[in-house]
């Protein structure tokens, strides 16, 4: 068992007394013995510092303890771009880099000067020191760390909920645009199809039809309401059927023939079905039938096309909807494929925005998972999120789904350059990240781990350039949390 330093109270300056004094009589240090604290003293250089001194760095090492006697100094901590995510002034007396120091992890602040400041400096050697002879100061140390780290967990939790609640935001944002401007368009185009429609119908009546006219425009536009749109033609058909019913048009002296062609084509007819006007129509009047037509047919697609925008946000919803309230309201049936899907869709903007394809394989019949902890959802965005980033444009990301005997495996990788062996050990580490500085907080693998924990799960990697996949395994009886 490690010792008392010797010799602290010996040869002790007035000024040196007058700090211990300082230090006694504070809050914080109150429950240290005086001879600890004259050994704390004996360890430290007295600093003095200018307003707006850098005293720590975030995300950089920070090898000194410091004591904060005089002044005050601003803590921040920064996310994504130029925010803060936490913002304080604390005032002397304080102490700071005990964190650091006893996790070996890089800083998580920045700590800077507002005034002047005097404080005292203890290399890491001195405090290790302090630590080890000094029972009394070591517990309040401890005590303030165990509160420290409590208050950066909760922190670090919830920055990790709002990072990804800004990620569904951003995609759902993104996905409700493309079916919203879609529905916005037909509408307008319904609405131009209609006062066309009224302008032909009043000609016709009008001008009066034969009953052999009024059949064969009566039994095309029955074709066309009907058309289902079975069948899909590439683009080669498509342009050459385009072209024949074109043709045809201009054959016949119809105006906009080849503005008019792609609509009927598209509605399944042909150059012959429209043989039938020909033969009751004069041309000088055949232009009037076949707008009908082309009228018609377009208010029919415009139709679909907002049946399927308004199918689209109905589907956007549900997923937005089983990503938010997934594990909230007590005990809930947990479907993995279904969960991964609604995150797969919560994200396909990021990965249209990178041409990435998408490679699912969910295996069938998976057994559902009964739990009372949330946060799989989380799990898969983070996961997903950090395989975005990691691919190029053009890239591949696979999701696949599983059972082993009684656990539900999910294996979500990529075919980017991997993670470095070296780091592997330390992907899962509270704020190691290998992106660049502003781009990754670190926290995400992390927060991933503590929740594969709540579900009695396992967390595993494997990489190598080009093929990177992370696998969670969780038990189907025991993720319920105890």
């Amino acid at each position: 068992m490690a010792t008392l330093v010797t010799g602290c109270m010996d040869n002790r300056s007035a000024h040196e007394l007058e700090i211990v004094h300082q230090l006694l009589t504070s809050k914080l240090f109150a429950d240290v013995d005086e001879y600890e604290l004259s050994c704390l003293v004996a360890e430290a250089e007295e600093v003095r510092h200018g307003a707006g001194t850098q005293l720590a760095e975030e995300r950089g090492q920070l090898h000194e303890f410091l004591i904060l006697l005089n002044g005050r100094v601003r803590i921040v901590r920064s996310g994504s771009g130029n925010s803060e995510i936490f913002h304080k002034v604390m005032d002397a007396p304080a102490f700071m880099g005990e964190i650091a120091i006893l996790s070996n992890l890089p800083n998580m602040m920045t700590v800077t000067t507002v005034g002047d400041t005097v404080g005292l400096h203890i290399s890491e050697e001195g405090f290790w020191r302090l630590m080890a002879t000094c029972p009394s100061l070591r517990s309040v140390i401890l005590r303030e760390l165990s509160f420290r780290t409590r208050g950066v967990a909760a922190m670090n939790s919830q920055q990790e909920k709002l990072a990804t609640l800004g990620t569904m935001t951003a995609g759902l944002l993104h996905e409700l645009n493309n079916p919203g401007a879609a529905a916005k368009r037909a509408a307008s185009q319904l609405r131009e199809n209609l006062n066309r429609l009224h302008v032909l119908a009043r000609s016709f009546s009008e001008r009066g039809h034969t009953a052999a006219q009024r059949a064969c425009l009566t039994s095309l536009q029955e074709r066309v309401l009907s058309f289902k749109g079975s069948g899909c033609m590439d683009s080669l058909q498509q342009a050459d059927a385009e072209e024949a019913m074109g043709t045809w048009m201009e054959e016949h002296a119809l105006d906009d023939a080849w503005s008019v062609a792609p609509t009927l084509v598209s509605s399944g007819l042909v150059p012959n079905d429209l043989q039938c006007l020909s033969g009751v129509f004069l041309d000088a009047t055949l232009q009037e039938p076949i707008h009908w037509l082309e009228a018609t047919a377009s208010s029919m697609q415009q139709v679909s096309l907002v049946e399927e925008s308004v199918s689209r946000v109905h589907d956007l919803a549900m997923a937005a909807k089983n990503y938010v309230h997934e594990g909230q309201g007590g005990t809930q049936t947990v479907f993995i494929n279904e969960s991964l899907h609604s995150t797969l869709v919560i994200l396909k903007h990021k990965m249209r925005g990178k041409d990435i394809h998408v490679d699912k394989h969910f295996g069938a019949n998976l057994p559902p998972l009964t739990c009372v902890c949330s946060g799989l959802n989380q799990i898969w965005t983070n996961l997903l999120d950090n395989a975005i980033d990691a691919v190029a444009a053009g890239g591949h990301i696979r999701v696949r789904t599983w059972q082993e005997k009684d656990d539900v495996l999910v294996g979500i990788g990529d075919d980017g350059p991997g993670i470095p062996q070296e780091d592997q050990e330390r992907i899962f580490d509270p704020f190691f990240t290998t992106k660049p500085a502003g781009v990754g907080t670190g926290m995400g693998l992390g927060i991933v781990q503590r929740i594969a924990d709540l579900y009695h799960g396992q967390l595993t990697l494997q990489s190598s350039p080009g093929d990177t996949e992370f696998i969670v395994r969780i038990p189907v009886g025991g993720c319920s949390k105890t």
